[in-house]
């Protein structure tokens, strides 16, 4: 059995974020009369790489939400098209939905319905795992024939978004490459280029699943949050990029992708396409992300690269 490999701050502790007393008074009063009673406790969500405040709200009234606060800019931009996706999305997507947005003192704020869960353990368990993956199936055909809602939200093509920003082997070598990687550029190129004819679809796809953006309720059953990012494309492409933190802690992921018709070519290309844009992103700015995002970048694109390794009998 291969040896587990594990990120060295936990998935459950990456964030850096400010607590519910930093925001501004004139953010927090809002967010209360928005509740209808003063907010009376607080707790902040400890995984995820944005900066911008996240946490379980309980109000005086005993009303539970989850509030996500952000200044103006690009993580307010993608807190608003959150609120705009998850109020589209069909009732067969375990998703938390919207139930108010304002702004206030340069702020934008989502409330969404709490979910009382957490994100899935690292190494994962073999039950949780099958629980996200369940809900992933259900949520991808739901979402097989896309919501008029979702489409006039506008969703990119997959095909495009590989082409633009998954290609870096077909254009330049990414940081961070394994030693073993650089006898295998030619081929790692080439599965980058043929990947977005096997990668087309017309359903929608999450576009960022990974392990922290699923929490297990008390029931055992998962949620898939952070819909921001979705587009138009086949599912088996989110399901490898879930599995990548499955394989680094030992777990059969080939076996399990047998069950989502993807094509070995195409599994193999996504995992040369995201470890590329993996690495390069953990060499980049974090912009507006936690410096955590970093971590999770190198250790993510390491796995999808030593994953697409064993899969074609590379040293690794």
């Amino acid at each position: 059995m291969r040896p587990v490999s594990l990120p060295e701050i936990p998935y459950s502790a990456t964030a850096v974020r400010p607590a519910w007393g930093d925001l501004p008074a004139a953010v927090r009063s809002a967010v209360s009369l928005r509740l209808g009673a003063p907010v009376t406790a607080a707790t902040t969500a400890t995984s995820g790489f944005t900066t911008a405040f996240a946490g379980l709200l309980t109000s005086g009234s005993g009303e539970r939400v989850f509030v996500k606060a952000a200044p103006f800019g690009n993580t307010s931009f993608a807190y608003a098209r959150e609120a705009r996706i998850t109020a589209g999305l069909p009732i067969g997507v375990r998703a938390a939905r919207p139930l108010w947005t304002l702004e206030a003192d340069g702020y934008y704020v989502l409330c969404l319905t709490a979910i009382d869960g957490r994100i899935p353990a690292h190494p994962w368990r073999p039950a949780e795992l099958d629980a996200t993956l369940t809900a992933w199936r259900s949520a991808a055909e739901a979402l097989a024939a896309p919501p008029a809602a979702l489409l006039e939200a506008g969703l990119p093509s997959l095909p495009d978004l590989v082409r633009d920003e998954l290609s870096w082997f077909s254009n330049q070598v990414p940081p961070h490459l394994p030693a073993w990687a650089q006898s295998h550029l030619t081929e790692l190129a080439d599965l980058e280029r043929g990947l977005p004819a096997l990668v087309a679809g017309s359903g929608v796809v999450h576009g960022d699943l990974r392990i922290d953006n699923v929490l297990i309720d008390r029931d055992a059953e998962a949620w898939l949050c952070d819909w921001t990012w979705p587009c138009l494309g086949a599912p088996w492409f989110d399901t490898v990029t879930l599995l990548v933190s499955a394989w680094a802690t030992g777990l059969n992921t080939d076996a399990l992708l047998d069950a989502w018709d993807a094509p070995p070519a195409g599994v193999d290309g996504a995992l040369a396409a995201m470890g590329g844009y993996w690495l390069a992103r953990a060499a980049g700015s974090t912009g507006t992300a936690a410096a955590t995002a970093r971590q999770h970048h190198l250790y993510s694109g390491t796995q999808a690269l030593a994953w697409l390794a064993a899969r074609r009998g590379w040293a690794d």
